[in-house]
């Protein structure tokens, strides 16, 4: 028991990451080994930028484009892979994944207006770096898709997978998002709570 409670303290005193809820953690009332409060990492939005974002008709614009986008998405990857597993529906499918890639320019272009609305540069914004790095593959491969659909020479079977990893990209880049998002949220509301509970 003695082992446990020093190790404890020693896990305190190096664990200072704010994401601790995005990662299972709890901050409680009683904390498990001690009262010290890691300082917070820094807010996804300054008051400033919180306001010009409150204010700005693109953040309706991404509101409705992001769920619609994956919606799409869901139904393309569904038809992709009822090519690849049967080999049925080879057009529905190609102009499913050019549907999707119409979607993705939309949510980006808008995307960037609203990030230059809201952080002054209309990409690479610090708190969005390396969702707009993702983001840039997850561009190119799906342009990838178009130019060697309009190229020719690609099979079928060689499109789909291309899409595919276009697809698998974009669920990366999604997550990232969605888990930024996620734990600015509850940084947010659990840092000051916490910090009255302790006070």
């Amino acid at each position: 028991m003695m082992t446990i409670g020093v190790l404890g303290r020693v896990i305190d005193s190096l664990d200072c990451s704010p994401w601790g809820a995005s990662s299972g953690r709890e901050l409680s009332s009683k904390p498990r080994f001690s009262r010290a409060l890691p300082a917070p990492g820094p807010h996804l939005y300054t008051p400033e930028e919180r306001r010009r974002r409150d204010a700005s008709p693109w953040t309706l614009v991404q509101g409705v484009l992001a769920p619609a986008q994956f919606a799409i998405f869901l139904v393309s990857l569904a038809l992709v892979l009822r090519f690849l597993l049967t080999g049925a529906g080879e057009q529905t499918a190609v102009l499913s994944v050019v549907v999707k890639t119409v979607a993705l320019y939309a949510i980006m272009v808008t995307g960037s207006i609203w990030e230059r609305a809201v952080f002054g540069r209309y990409l690479f914004a610090p708190m969005f770096f390396w969702e707009d790095v993702c983001s840039m593959m997850v561009l190119a491969l799906h342009t990838a898709y178009i130019a060697a659909m309009l190229a020719g020479g690609f099979g079928a079977r060689q499109l789909m997978l291309l899409a595919l990893a276009a697809y698998a990209a974009y669920v990366i880049n999604a997550t990232q998002f969605l888990l930024k998002l996620r734990a600015a949220r509850r940084q947010q509301a659990a840092w000051p709570t916490a910090a009255l509970r302790l006070s």
